[in-house]
């Protein structure tokens, strides 16, 4: 008997070991002038050499939370593992939809994410430090972030995706606190045009961004998403569209950010950086 448990017991110590690592780190944002939380995945063998690792920003939605993703989809820590890469996981307050305010300045979470968040990251992890080892997604609220900062910060990050992203914010006025950070649709409605990705795209340059956007077919974003689509087929701007059966919840986005993982993995590949 205890030759069993002490062989299970070293079986046990073997797949700790060989298991990513998760972390909780408070980064100061000299923006905001306050301390804003972030969950790190550093993948398996991370510690035990040298070699410098691509990192997925992956943002979390509306009413979330920086510990949303490790909590709800654990399996993420698997695909760190797999695809060899760091995936950071960033507050995003409440309902920042990772804009810098323009009528609320303790909101820069465009700041803090684009600019603060990838220097700390890239001074404090062993990462690849330049556009084309960095990759930004997210899910609802932070499928806006995705898309918004990846094509606002193209010098930053050179792949961006969206699960089920809120794209157009007109639709959505008075909800999801969106008022709250760009003003009301009669003394602010430009705030509400200029902050849309849908709008983004009208001046984007075409072919410096991989990009993925994914959505169910049943989500209250669809037809959002779906008119972004189309309109980036009329621009000619290259992405990756998926759309299937599926609703707003953590059932359709545990499914889609295998899909947005596998291709920032291609990405960062024909890179040459893995």
């Amino acid at each position: 008997m205890f030759k069993i448990i002490f062989i299970l017991g070293l079986s046990l110590s073997a797949l700790i070991v060989h298991a990513a690592s998760v972390d909780t780190i408070n980064v100061y944002s000299n923006a905001m002038h306050k301390e804003v939380k972030a969950v790190v995945i550093s993948p398996v063998n991370y510690a035990m050499n040298e070699q410098r690792y691509p990192v997925v920003y992956l943002l979390h939605g509306f009413s979330g939370k920086y510990s949303d993703w490790i909590k709800l989809v654990p399996q993420i820590k698997q695909m760190a593992d797999d695809y060899q890469l760091l995936i950071v996981c960033p507050d995003g307050s409440y309902g920042s939809w990772y804009f810098d305010s323009p009528v609320d300045s303790s909101f820069r979470y465009e700041t803090f994410v684009s600019m603060e968040l990838t220097i700390y990251i890239d001074a404090h992890f062993k990462t690849i430090s330049n556009r084309n080892g960095r990759a930004i997604t997210g899910l609802s609220m932070g499928g806006h972030g995705g898309l918004f900062l990846g094509f606002r910060h193209q010098d930053i990050f050179g792949a961006c995706g969206s699960m089920s992203g809120g794209v157009d914010l007109l639709p959505f006025a008075g909800k999801f606190e969106i008022d709250k950070r760009i003003g009301d649709t009669v003394h602010h409605l430009q705030n509400w045009k200029d902050l849309s990705v849908i709008n983004l795209i009208d001046h984007y340059s075409n072919d410096s961004l991989a990009i993925i956007i994914d959505c169910g077919t049943e989500d209250f974003f669809y037809k959002y998403n779906n008119n972004m689509h189309q309109k980036m087929l009329r621009l000619g701007i290259k992405h990756d569209y998926i759309e299937r059966p599926g609703i707003h919840n953590w059932d359709y986005w545990s499914n889609a950010v295998i899909y947005q993982l596998a291709f920032f993995k291609q990405y960062f590949k024909k890179q040459n950086h893995t």
